[in-house]
């Protein structure tokens, strides 16, 4: 039951959210969109902050999950191997439903891109190791294994979270779905230059 109280009240934080921004969301609000009571609300959170922290931690798994559906993981949850060549397809494949799952699950995607911000430090911490753990799969998933390769990877993240952060702002999905083919077509240019470091020889004319 607790579980269950636990995941609405979690939806029903986002969702006020996305209307009303963390500031202006109240306890009240989340128990009125959720249905729960309030001391069933304490029963499973300590405060506003304890619960958008809960939310959060949603967000990031309903993020990590589709970010691992679209790659491909295999059941240690690290990328398949890839193929000879087709790197930048698989991108555009994933980063394309990446955006997609943006959209879908557009509550969540506001409150880890833009509400974090509004709830303090630890949030804001919790939203920089998500960033660290996406740069990573993109790194394993290009096999960029060098510093500079690497620091391609941070660059795309960081560009790729102010774009979409500014279509979620504006509530403007195509906006949203409209970021992947500039991107794409820059990270292809970024990986002729050999932008994402040394590759395999069989790799090298992908």
């Amino acid at each position: 039951m607790e579980r269950i109280q636990r995941s609405r009240l979690c939806a029903a934080m986002a969702e006020v959210m996305a209307e009303k921004g963390y500031v202006a969301t109240s306890v009240a609000d989340v128990l009125q969109r959720s249905g729960v009571s309030r001391q069933s609300f304490y029963q499973v959170f300590d405060s506003k902050l304890d619960c958008f922290m809960a939310a959060f931690d949603v967000a990031r798994d309903l993020l990590v999950q589709h970010l691992l559906e679209m790659i491909g993981a295999g059941a240690d949850g690290r990328p398949a191997a890839m193929g000879t060549g087709d790197a930048m397809d698989r991108f555009e494949q994933g980063f394309t439903a990446y955006l997609e799952a943006l959209a879908i699950e557009l509550p969540y995607t506001r409150l880890f891109l833009i509400e974090v911000y509004a709830a303090g430090p630890e949030a804001i911490r919790r939203r920089a190791d998500l960033q660290n753990m996406i740069t990573d799969t993109l790194a394993d998933m290009l096999g960029a294994r060098d510093d500079a390769g690497r620091f391609t990877c941070r660059m795309i993240v960081a560009a790729t979270s102010t774009l979409v952060t500014n279509a979620v702002a504006d509530n403007d999905l195509d906006a949203l779905r409209a970021i992947g083919p500039p991107l794409v077509r820059n990270v292809r240019t970024l990986w002729a230059a050999g932008a994402f470091g040394r590759r395999p020889v069989s790799d090298a004319g992908a």
